[in-house]
């Protein structure tokens, strides 16, 4: 009798910690969902370019996505952090890894050249260093991965760099400095921030969708704007533009 007791006792021991363990899972979960929600608010895009790769592609192999874009392009801190390496590697060339405090780690490679050193605190939107194709790189492009926790050898804490960005398909052109709120990455567009004199200011204009064979001075013609002008409210560091993108103008 004893013993059956014993069993039964046992027996609803392990179904609380079984019922424990799956309350904290889906709690936890729960969490990293709000957690990048949050981020995806928050956070800007490290780079202007072209998507030319997503992550889980190469067999599950690529741990990143790419942004492809012309060298020497300026690749921003995606958020506030710490510099937590800055160095030269065969695979990733010149590469920079930032703490941020949500405790997630984002790495910036194949840059020609590192703006930061190991233990400075960043700014969101600081220059951390210029797009290249250094280490195993084949061509000009910023390759950007998102660690949870810590970045390994074998990238087991690895996640998909859109969860925490915005959704962005290969071929779509994303726009550095802005941030996606949510939003798919041509009306991110839509959502850009200038800086007077340190402080962050709202522009008041009106929206514009590029058409096909659009190009900025046309743009600027319409709007009777300079093409200057068209570029510093709309961040833009190139003249490429694409169509369905939304612009803002005056």
């Amino acid at each position: 009798m004893r013993d059956y007791i014993k069993r039964f006792l046992i027996a609803i021991i392990m179904a609380l910690c079984v019922s424990l363990l799956f309350l904290g899972g889906k709690h936890s979960q729960a969490a990293s969902l709000e957690k990048m929600k949050e981020l995806q608010e928050h956070w800007i895009w490290p780079a202007d370019g072209v998507i030319s790769d997503t992550y889980g592609t190469r067999q599950g192999k690529h741990k990143g996505i790419d942004i492809a874009g012309k060298i020497d392009t300026p690749v921003l801190a995606v958020d506030d952090g710490i510099v937590i390496k800055s160095y030269f590697s065969n695979t990733y060339g010149n590469v920079v890894f930032i703490k941020h405090p949500s405790k997630v780690v984002t790495v910036y490679a194949h840059l020609t050249r590192r703006n930061v050193y190991v233990n400075q605190n960043i700014k969101q939107g600081d220059v951390v260093g210029k797009m290249g194709k250094t280490g195993q790189a084949t061509g000009t492009h910023l390759h950007f991965e998102t660690h949870e926790l810590e970045w390994r050898y074998d990238k087991k804490y690895a996640i998909d760099p859109e969860r925490l960005l915005g959704k962005a398909d290969v071929g779509e052109f994303v726009q550095g400095g802005v941030a996606s709120s949510g939003y798919d990455v041509l009306e991110a567009s839509t959502h850009v921030k200038s800086s007077t004199k340190g402080r962050s200011i709202h522009i008041k204009a009106n929206k514009y969708v590029v058409q096909q064979g659009d190009t900025l001075y046309s743009i600027s013609k319409k709007s009777n704007m300079s093409v200057k002008r068209l570029k510093d409210i709309n961040h833009l560091h190139s003249d490429v533009i694409k169509p369905k993108q939304i612009l803002f103008v005056e």
